[in-house]
This record gives structure tokens, sequence and C-alpha cells, in this order.
């Protein structure tokens, strides 16, 4: 190898190195990173009304971002309500962050009944979610915080009654 080609190579060594550090740190933080900007955010929700996040500290927490637009956070929904239905009564809260716009999310959230509020973030709801670990800030985007307000889970992609049950079950 010429040493043009070492040097290249040791420089993206280097750089992946760098990334993946970046990224697990990423990773590893968002709990604490996070920690302000998601309980001191008050959205609106579809009827208009604030919807404040500091008063869901205190209680086990299930956050799910959606968009109505997006076929998996559609699909998922059934599940996720079904889970306010059955895990409400033993102390867990839930709490919707579209990432989409008040009209879209007001005419959806019509025609699908859900039992848990939604709170109406547009965009920021997407650089919010990275805060919390979606690198890719992709939908849907699940987390979940124990009762003292640290996150437990997170996931990206859509979920199942099953699996937020799971968290339930391993979150205090």
């Amino acid at each position: 190898m010429k040493r043009r080609d070492w040097l290249t190579m040791s420089a993206g060594l280097a750089a992946a190195a760098v990334g993946g550090s970046l990224g697990w740190w990423h990773w590893r933080k968002p709990a604490e990173v996070a920690d302000d900007p998601l309980w001191s955010l008050v959205l609106d929700t579809p009827d208009g009304r604030p919807l404040k996040l500091a008063d869901y500290r205190g209680r086990p927490l299930l956050v799910n971002f959606w968009a109505t637009w997006c076929a998996p956070c559609v699909r998922e929904m059934p599940q996720i309500d079904r889970f306010a239905r059955e895990f409400g009564p033993r102390g867990w809260q839930v709490l919707g962050i579209a990432v989409d716009n008040g009209p879209k999310v007001a005419s959806f959230l019509k025609d699908l009944k859900i039992g848990f509020p939604s709170g109406i973030a547009g965009f920021a709801g997407v650089e919010l979610s990275r805060a919390l670990g979606n690198a890719q800030g992709g939908l849907p985007f699940t987390v979940a915080f124990d009762s003292k307000g640290r996150l437990a889970h997170r996931k990206i992609g859509e979920t199942s009654f099953d699996e937020l049950a799971g968290w339930a079950r391993s979150t205090a």
C-alpha cells in the first residue's frame, strides 16, 4: 500500500471512531439532555387547549410521536389506545405528540377515537424526538419514562400492545 492509501484509511478510521463515540454519547445521554425541553414543553391540543408536559411528571409516561400521513403510526394507534385503557388504571399515562399540522390532526382524530391526549408539535416534534434518541428523526417513535421522569425505553418504528406491556412491567 502507498503512503497516501494509509493516510486516507487512517483518516477514515479516525472519523469513524469520532462518529461512533458521538453516536454512543447521544444514545446514552438523552434522558439528561432532553429533560428540560421535554418537561417544559407546552403544546396545543387539536381543540386549541394547552397541553403542559410538566403535568405528566410523577407517574410513568408513554409518549408516541406520530403523524397522520405515517401508515405505521396509524396502524399502531389502536395498540397504544389499548395500552392506555389497560395500563392507565395501573398508573400509566399516555400522550401522543403529532408531528403534523393542527387541522389535519383534528380531522384525523375525529374519525379515529382514542382515549389519550395528543399535542400538536409540527416539525418541532422531530427535533424533540431527536433529543430523546431518535437520531434518524423517523416516525413512529415511542418513548417511556419511569415515575421519576427518567427515560426507560425507546423505539423507532411500529410498536405493539405486547411490547408496550412488557415495557410497563419492567418500568417503575
